[in-house]
């Protein structure tokens, strides 16, 4: 499965890769500089990695059933098995670029934390 990760989910882990590096960026980011500020930019990418991977994976499942009248049909469930689990892979890549970056957005929301409680109180 790893061997070929990348290429066998096709062209949808290519906008995946790239909102996911994004991600990952304004998570890093966060970790650096734990202001508020950035927490709607890590939001949005995390909801547009998502959202990469999820098209991704419908197109190569449409993709996979749109093309599998060709195959003939003692093979057709073996191809649509194989071809949904290909699929599969862009999701699997923006589930994985958004766990290490909540785990990141957390490390940041830990040290915002921790920043707050050492300021003296007003007052």
């Amino acid at each position: 499965m790893w061997s070929n990760f990348y290429e066998s989910g096709g062209w949808g882990m290519y906008p995946t890769t790239v909102f996911g590096f994004l991600l990952v960026a304004s998570g890093v980011i966060l970790v650096l500089r734990p202001e508020r500020r950035y927490v709607p930019l890590v939001a949005s990418l995390t909801l547009l990695t998502l959202g990469a991977g999820l098209l991704g994976s419908c197109v190569g499942i449409i993709n996979t059933f749109h093309y599998l009248q060709r195959v003939a049909p003692a093979d057709q469930l073996k191809i649509a098995t194989l071809g949904c689990a290909e699929s599969l892979n862009n999701m699997v890549l923006a589930l994985l670029i958004t766990v290490f970056t909540t785990l990141l957005a957390s490390i940041g929301a830990l040290r915002a934390m921790r920043a707050g409680a050492s300021r003296p109180r007003a007052g």
